[in-house]
């Protein structure tokens, strides 16, 4: 992809929507946190589901610790690998209130110092929590980098530096939502929905679909 057709393709999702959300709810830095460890190989919606009564009774490290590995596994049982992410969940919550006075760090480095947070959930944290411009490269985002030619890379690291590099500044701060959503509803794995793309002309996927 070229730099005009780069610019023209943020611009385009930047108007059709330009506050992006994701789709994990959370009351808070740390409720965000969990969310994002609970939702690795599950969906939004599944982690929702699970999280809603979780995060009524529970909105910090210290209340995590006192609920107990058994009582949160009772609450995000229907979520996939839920006995290994309880494990994290419990050790990360510990961890943040002997390391870091209870709060949430801001930095990429430290948040990956916590169990089972990787450098994908790190920068989830960072951006949606802090407003950091980082890109988050998800099996959307490295599909979307390859397909389009906007980043193509052999791993989900070299598809965000290369994203870092090309998206312009201007759109870096939502670039991971935009690209996340048009993932999801638009350039699905199986059979993208190339009709109904408003970035179609600007993409260098070859084998489009036409219905």
């Amino acid at each position: 992809m070229k730099k005009a057709e780069i610019e023209s393709f943020f611009a385009r999702l930047q108007a059709a929507d330009p506050e992006p959300k994701g789709e994990l709810n959370y009351a808070n830095n740390y409720t965000l946190l969990v969310a994002v460890v609970l939702s690795a190989q599950a969906t939004d919606v599944g982690v929702n589901k699970a999280t809603k009564a979780l995060f009524e009774a529970v909105d910090n490290p210290a209340a995590m610790v006192k609920l107990g590995e058994a009582k949160l596994k009772q609450h995000i049982r229907t979520i996939g690998l839920f006995n290994t992410k309880a494990k994290n969940v419990m050790a990360l919550s510990r961890q943040l209130l002997s390391e870091f006075d209870g709060q949430v760090p801001e930095t990429r480095e430290e948040l990956e110092t916590l169990p089972g947070v990787g450098r994908k959930t790190a920068n989830v944290v960072c951006n949606n929590a802090f407003g950091q411009p980082t890109i988050a490269v998800d099996t959307h985002l490295f599909r979307l980098g390859n397909r389009t030619g906007l980043a193509p890379g052999k791993t989900p690291l070299e598809v965000e530096r290369k994203l870092e590099k090309r998206v312009p500044k201007t759109y870096l701060q939502h670039a991971h939502h935009w690209l996340i959503l048009h993932g999801r509803y638009v350039c699905k794995a199986r059979k993208p929905n190339c009709p109904a793309c408003i970035v179609n002309d600007v993409c260098g996927f070859k084998g489009k679909t036409t219905v």
